[in-house]
Formats: structure tokens, C-alpha cells, sequence
């Protein structure tokens, strides 16, 4: 019996492929993990999906089957071992395998993980393996026919719903239609003898300072041999398991990002056979526990349908954490193959920004390994979706037998990672269809199979410590009582998709959102990827097959007018799109944490993009800060000032505006673990610098307790000096005068504002190689000053910010393309004034 396992890698360019049912047509090399379509675009066969309105002709792909085969040579010695298995990761979607001509595996679910007994199949020396994909769209229309949704959300030819699929692939309201098939995860030959470890169930138990992990092996001959194992921190042995048991002394525990550190520990199992180790397994984990807290707290707050509603709000080793963060969608169009270098950018970007959760929507991918990874060692939490997203879903048998071994395969690959928080059964399918459940049996006993039975089922034996909601906004079903919850997440959509105004956000009780967003459009740097030449407007026919949302444009522009001027270019018109997205979104952040404890999370709508697109996102396609990133810094800011207008300004007859908007209350919250001191310092100024009044106090900050620390009646000095020609500037300081927050407060919307065309004079400090900087002053007032280095995705330490009059402002260059030299040369210094003629 041989000792260790032998893989034989199938990942690579050893696959060919080529379209079903065209034999004249040759195999063309293609690379695994991957997809038809980024295969024929690797061979000119396509043109670029992204680029003007290509998408539009590339629907003929999804119409088609495809073609696989790779040859691999195997050495006689693999048949040493005991079992030789074919090991795929991941087909998308409907396939037939076959090994040397036999079927050895069909699969209709991208969501399975297989591993297939082909011992006697394979041979000694040359071995072909096909996969054959079916049309997924031939399989929506000969499957499940007799189910058809009441409503389609998304899914412009319809019925996405009856295959299990990554549902994004059939089109969205910020994403393009690309049906992909091919082997998107890793492929590979596996022998082995005398046992294995499938997987391990790690659990723990926090107790009087000690923790003690237990471990359930998942072996592949149960009974056979021996399962030991060591807890190592940074390489050296902590603890050893007794049996299934090991105890941590002394632990350092895991937190979020911004509450503590991020302590992670290896667990380490092999079993023995004999005197042989024959199967090794090791995962990462962090010390912690994680509930979601729905308990009586107290505090009078009311539901959609006036029920009290209790706290909603996660609980990380006992304590309450105010989740800061936004939802997560494939980082790429094409998901097969992304790996570590797509998913850190974006999640440190996240980190950067004080965020400490992502949301991982439903309508996407259960991410690729590295997706975790990254999260555990950041410290952002994942509220985890599995994957059905706004319409209703079939409940027969198959279907249901199809999500269960779904859900089992995917929460046995990720339910050891420290930063999974929760599971939620489907984004918006309750919200978005409760008249249909309501009103239509078979549609509720469908959705209670899958979301009430089945993968709440799989849990309680996978993974209980986790919690699990049905659905996400939480809201109960009529008729199926395990829905009914004390408590509720929210996702709010009055500002964008009802036109709301912004100050709608300040009048909700949410005790937690996790949805709500704004569009805004990408830079011009991104748009100019896809536009051809003369396209470069958001009204021409490329933009709009780059804006998936029907009315986008018309609500995107309708915001931005009660703001800001008619934009003069597409740079003006992103720039002004974007400084909206970014004010709608400090509005409702702002009054979310200004209303904890009752409010425990506020999560936007949207961190990335999956291509180039005008979108929800905060970071545009390619990696690059929007100006919403910047601002969700600064208030997602572990303390933050906060101000609110008592009062608002209103149109009269003949369009002149009124206004009681002189008096202020600015608050103070901040979400760490303890409190803190801190001075609040504030001064009106005219907009040329001059100060009007000013004032200071201390502070004590406790944690998570937002509330009002001065109210300022303004209203004298705002109606002498004129609402268009004064600034109010709040600052939080900690006690050596650093700032912990700061903001700049208009009483008028900015397309009032009296701002003078003064240039912005930029000294260059490159004395620093590794971190270059400019110092910017002006002899005027420049609101939201944008920097950017032409035709480069930079970032900055700070953008999309204030300038004041004689005051010098330094900004470091983070990241950006070192290869290039003359730095000076592409600067761009962009504002307010500069965004619109006259």
C-alpha cells in the first residue's frame, strides 16, 4: 500500500475544444479552468465581449453545445494504488463525461463538485477524456417545463430559474448575458489507497479562556485506520488532537476588521493505515464565535407592518459589531479560473475603506477558494448567500435532490472559514414574490422545499453554529410559520427605484440594510475602453448596452439635476454621477450609524463590477476608486462626525426656493471596541476662507451609541452672509489633535454655490520614490476636487475632496503604474467648477 496520494494535474492547456456537430471544423487549444467564450476570444474567433455592443452578437454561444477532450499520459505505477478518481471541481454546466470512450459522469448543476471511480476505465499510457456540453438554453426548454415563474426579474428570454446555473450568466440589471459551458474549476486524476480524508467538521467551544476544537473526520472508508492531528500557529504546534479533541490555551481570538486582530490557526489532520500515513488534510481557521442576535433590546422600533421588531444584529465573540460593508458580485464576467490576484485588490480595497463585511449575493458564484481566504485574513465578515436571487424557483424532486447535494458540497468546502457569519437561503426571492406565494400553493410549497426544508436541513447537520435566514430582506411567508422572525434586514430601494429623495433615509427606523444603492457612471478612462470613437455618451447605442437598467439613465440624471448643473462632457457628466452616488449613500450610512444600537449594519449596494458598465459600484471595472470608495473611507471611519439638517428647503410658485435648513444637529458614534476621548471642533466660514464663528468641545464616546453632541442654530449668519456663499466644517480629533473624522457642510445644493474659477496650483514631491506625492492649494474654494493620472487607474490617499482657500492639502499616490516615469506630465486636477459651462 503506498503512502501518500498522487495527483495527476488536468488543469492547463493540455484541452482542446471545438463546436458539436462540425467535424470539419479543427480542435483549437483551450485552457482549463475556463469557458467557451474566453477560449474563442483566445483564438480571434470572437470579437471582444466587452467592446461597443458586441454582447449583442455573441448570444448565438449559448445556443450551442460544445466539445472537450484532452489526452494525458499515465504512468503504470498510478495503478499501484487502490482507487484511481477523476476529480472535476466544477462543469458549467449540462455535461457528459467519458473516459476512453465510456460515460463515466452527467451533470447538470455548475454547483457540484464530482469525483468518479475510474480505475478501469483509465489505462496505462495515452487516456482521452471529453466533456460534452449541452446548450443550457435546449435544456431550459425541454426541463422542467411545466414550471414557469409568476414574474421574471432579471432573464430577458426567460426561465434561468430551471437549471441550476450562476444566474447572473442570463443577464442583470448591472451585468451582460454571457451563458458560458466549460470546465471552470480544477480538473485533475487523484490515486490513492488505504483511506482518505474527504473533509473535517471543526467545531469550538469558548470556555473559561480556553478553546476547545472538536473535529469530525469525513473519511472515505469510514472505521479504516487512524485520524490524529496538531493545531499549529505560525508554524509551531499549539495544540495536539486527543482523540477529537484538541485544547487551545491562551487563544488569540479572531475579529473583524477594526475590533481586533486577525489571528488564524492551521489545523493539520492526517490518517494512518498501519504504520502508514495515507491521506493528509489541513484548513485555516480563527478562533471565534459569531451569532446573530435577535433579542429584545429594548428599543421601540417598528416594522413595515408595524410589528415590533427586535435587535437584528451580529454577535462576534459575544460582541455586537455594527456591520460595515457592501454586496459582493462575481469579480468577472467570465468566473472561470479567477484566482487570489482577482479577489485581493477589491478586498483590500474593501479593508481600506473600514468596511468589515461583504455581502456574497445570491445571483452569483459560491466563490472560488481564494474569495475566503482573503476575507479571513483581512478581517471582513461574509454573509453568504446561497445561490437563487429574486424569482421563484421549481420544488420538484430533482430539483430539490440537485440543490441539497449543492448546498452539501459547497458548505463542506467553506464552513471552516473564520469570516463566514451567516447564510441566507436567496437574495429578495420572498420580498419580490410574496403576493405569488400568498396567493399560489404550489409556489409555496416549492419555496418552503428548498428554503424552508432542504438547505436549513443541510446545515443543521453541516454546519449549525452558522446562523441561516430563508431569505433576505427576512420577511416572513404567510402560511409557513419557521419564517416568521422577531426581526428583519431591510433592503431599501425607495431612493433610486421609487425616486425618492435622499432625505428619505433619515426618516427610517431599518435595524439593519443590506441593500441600497445608487448608479453612477464609470471614468472616462473605463468608458473609453468599450465606446468607440463618437460613442462617448451615455445616450448612444454602446452606453446603452453598457447601462442595463431600462430607466438607468432617466433616474441617474434626475438625481443629479436636484444637485448639480448640466454636466458640459462624459467626463463632467461620470464626475457628477459619481459625486451623487457618493452624497446619497454618506446620507443614508450616515443616519444608519447615527441611529446604532438600533440600526446594526448598513451594507450598499454594490463594491465591484463584473465588466464595464454603469452601475451601482463603488469600485469601477478594473479596480479603480470611484468617488463613493473615497467616501465610504470616510463614513465607514471607525469614529465619525456626523451632520443632519433640522429643516429642509422647498420650491414655491414661480421655482423660488425657500429654506429653514440654519440649524444643525451634528452627532458623534464610533464602533470600536471601548471608548474613547475625542474634541469636536467646528467653524462657519464664508466660502472665501473668512471664519464666522467657530467653537470646540470634548467628548466621550461609547461604543456604538450614536447621538447628538451640539445642536448649532446657524440660521443668522447663514441668511446674512448668503446660503450660497458659506460652509460649515465639523472635525472629530482625538486627543494629539489627529483627525478622526471630519466633513463639509453645505446649506444649499452645490449647483448654488458661488464658486470662483481659480486654478489649483500642484507641487510634486517625488523625493520618495516608493510613495510620490502633490500638495495642492488654491486661492478659492474648490468642492470636490477629483485627481486622476491619465490614462492610469490610480489611487490616492484621499480624492473627490474639499480645497479651501489659502489651505495646503497633501495627497500621497497609493497605487498606481510604476513603469511609467513622467507622473507630472498625466496629472489631471478636476472640480466642481470645472464641470459645467458658465
Amino acid at each position: 500500500m503506498l503512502t501518500h496520494t498522487t495527483n495527476v494535474t488536468l488543469n492547463g492547456s493540455i484541452w482542446e475544444f471545438r463546436q458539436h456537430g462540425k467535424p470539419d471544423e479543427p480542435w483549437r487549444g483551450a485552457i482549463v479552468p475556463g469557458c467557451v467564450h474566453t477560449d474563442l476570444l483566445r483564438h480571434g474567433l470572437i470579437k471582444d465581449p466587452f467592446y461597443g455592443t458586441n454582447e449583442l452578437d455573441l448570444q448565438w454561444i449559448e445556443e450551442q453545445a460544445w466539445d472537450y477532450r484532452c489526452s494525458v499520459t499515465l504512468d503504470a505505477s498510478l495503478w499501484k494504488h487502490e482507487n484511481l478518481d477523476l476529480v472535476l471541481d466544477g462543469l458549467d454546466t449540462v455535461a457528459t463525461v467519458r473516459v476512453n470512450g465510456r460515460v463515466v459522469l452527467e451533470s447538470e448543476n455548475m454547483f457540484h463538485r464530482h469525483r468518479v471511480a475510474v480505475r478501469d476505465a483509465l489505462k496505462p499510457g495515452v487516456n482521452e477524456i471529453t466533456v460534452h456540453f449541452g446548450s443550457a438554453l435546449h435544456y431550459i426548454r425541454t426541463h422542467r417545463t411545466e414550471f414557469v415563474p409568476k414574474f421574471e426579474f432579471n432573464d430577458p428570454v426567460g426561465n434561468c430559474v430551471r437549471i441550476r446555473k450562476e444566474q447572473r450568466q442570463f443577464g442583470w440589471d448591472w451585468g451582460p448575458r454571457f451563458v458560458t459551458c466549460g470546465l471552470w474549476r480544477e480538473a485533475r486524476i487523484e490515486a490513492w489507497s488505504g483511506n482518505r480524508i474527504e473533509s473535517a467538521h471543526i467545531t469550538q467551544k469558548h470556555e473559561s479562556g480556553k478553546v476547545t476544537l472538536h473535529v469530525t473526520p469525513e473519511l472515505a472508508r469510514p472505521g479504516v485506520g487512524v485520524v490524529r492531528g496538531v493545531v499549529k500557529r505560525s508554524g509551531q504546534v499549539v495544540a495536539k488532537f486527543e482523540h477529537d479533541r484538541a485544547v487551545i490555551e491562551q487563544p488569540r481570538l479572531w475579529w473583524p476588521a477594526g475590533q481586533g486582530e486577525q489571528a488564524l490557526y492551521d489545523v493539520e489532520l492526517e490518517v494512518v493505515v498501519g504504520d502508514k500515513v495515507v491521506s493528509k488534510w489541513s484548513r485555516q481557521i480563527g478562533l471565534r464565535t459569531i451569532e446573530l442576535d435577535m433579542a429584545e433590546d429594548g428599543i421601540d422600533c417598528a416594522g413595515p407592518e408595524k410589528t415590533k421588531l427586535t435587535r437584528f444584529g451580529l454577535r462576534v465573540n459575544g460582541r455586537l459589531v455594527f456591520a460595515k460593508g457592501a454586496n459582493w458580485i462575481p469579480a468577472h464576467a467570465f468566473v472561470a479560473g479567477l484566482s487570489r490576484a482577482d479577489y485581493e485588490p477589491l478586498l483590500r480595497s474593501a479593508r481600506d475603506a473600514n468596511m468589515n463585511l461583504m455581502r456574497l449575493w445570491g445571483g452569483g458564484i459560491y466563490e472560488h477558494d481564494a474569495f475566503y481566504d482573503v476575507c479571513d485574513e483581512l478581517g471582513l465578515l461574509v454573509w453568504h448567500d446561497f445561490m437563487f436571487a429574486c424569482t421563484l424557483y421549481p420544488g420538484d424532486d430533482a430539483f430539490v435532490e440537485s440543490v441539497r447535494r449543492e448546498a452539501m458540497d459547497q458548505v463542506r468546502r467553506v464552513r471552516h472559514h473564520a469570516s463566514l457569519a451567516l447564510w441566507c437561503g436567496n437574495n429578495e426571492v420572498a420580498q419580490l414574490n410574496m403576493a405569488a406565494l400568498t396567493e399560489q400553493a404550489s409556489y409555496r410549497d416549492a419555496y418552503e422545499r428548498v428554503f424552508v426544508q432542504t438547505l436549513p436541513g443541510v446545515l443543521s447537520k453541516m454546519d449549525p453554529a452558522t446562523p441561516y435566514l430563508h431569505s433576505s430582506p427576512a420577511m416572513a411567508v404567510p402560511g409557513l410559520l419557521e419564517t416568521v422572525l422577531p426581526s428583519q434586514d431591510a433592503h431599501d430601494w425607495n431612493v433610486w427605484h421609487a425616486g425618492k429623495p435622499v432625505e428619505h433615509y433619515e426618516g427610517t427606523n431599518h435595524r439593519f440594510c443590506s441593500e441600497f444603492g445608487m448608479q453612477s457612471y464609470p471614468s472616462q478612462r473605463i468608458a473609453e475602453t468599450f465606446c468607440p470613437e463618437g460613442e462617448l455618451n451615455v445616450f448612444s447605442p454602446t452606453f446603452e448596452n453598457h447601462q442595463k437598467h431600462g430607466a438607468g439613465n432617466q433616474v441617474i440624471f434626475d438625481y443629479v439635476s436636484r444637485l448639480y448643473r448640466f454636466p458640459k462632457d462624459y467626463r463632467s457628466t461620470a464626475y457628477l454621477s459619481q459625486l451623487n452616488q457618493a452624497y446619497c449613500m454618506k446620507v443614508g450610512i450616515e443616519h444608519f450609524r447615527r441611529s446604532s444600537p438600533a440600526c446594526l449594519g448598513a451594507v450598499y449596494w454594490q463594491l465591484n463590477d463584473c465588466w464595464p458598465v454603469a452601475s451601482w459600484s463603488s469600485i469601477e471595472f478594473g479596480g479603480a476608486w470611484k468617488a463613493l470608495q473615497y467616501a465610504a473611507r470616510r463614513f465607514f471611519a471607525p469614529a465619525l462626525v456626523s451632520v443632519r439638517h433640522i429643516g429642509k428647503a422647498w420650491k414655491t410658485r414661480g421655482n423660488y426656493t425657500k429654506t429653514d435648513t440654519g440649524v444643525v444637529d451634528v452627532y458623534a458614534v464610533q464602533d470600536g471596541p471601548s471608548a474613547i476621548e475625542a474634541t469636536l471642533a467646528w467653524s462657519l466660514i464664508k466660502i472665501d476662507g473668512l471664519q464666522i464663528e467657530s467653537g470646540r468641545q470634548d467628548l466621550t464616546l461609547e461604543p456604538m451609541r450614536g447621538k447628538v453632541v451640539s445642536r448649532l442654530d446657524l440660521t443668522d449668519h447663514v441668511e446674512r452672509v448668503g446660503r450660497a456663499r458659506v460652509l460649515l466644517r465639523v472635525s472629530l480629533l482625538d486627543g494629539s489633535g489627529r483627525v478622526l473624522s471630519e466633513d463639509t457642510v453645505l446649506f444649499t445644493a452645490p449647483r448654488n454655490l458661488e464658486l470662483a474659477r481659480e486654478s489649483i496650483d500642484v507641487a510634486w514631491d517625488t523625493t520618495d520614490s516608493d510613495q510620490p506625492g502633490v500638495t495642492l492649494r488654491s486661492k478659492a474654494y474648490h468642492h470636490r476636487v477629483c485627481l486622476e493620472l491619465g490614462g492610469m487607474g490610480a489611487r490616492w490617499s484621499d480624492n473627490f475632496f474639499d480645497l479651501f482657500p489659502g489651505e495646503p492639502k497633501r495627497v500621497e499616490l497609493i497605487e498606481y503604474d510604476r513603469s511609467q516615469k513622467d507622473l507630472t506630465g498625466r496629472l489631471s486636477v478636476f472640480s466642481l467648477v470645472d464641470s459645467f459651462v458658465g
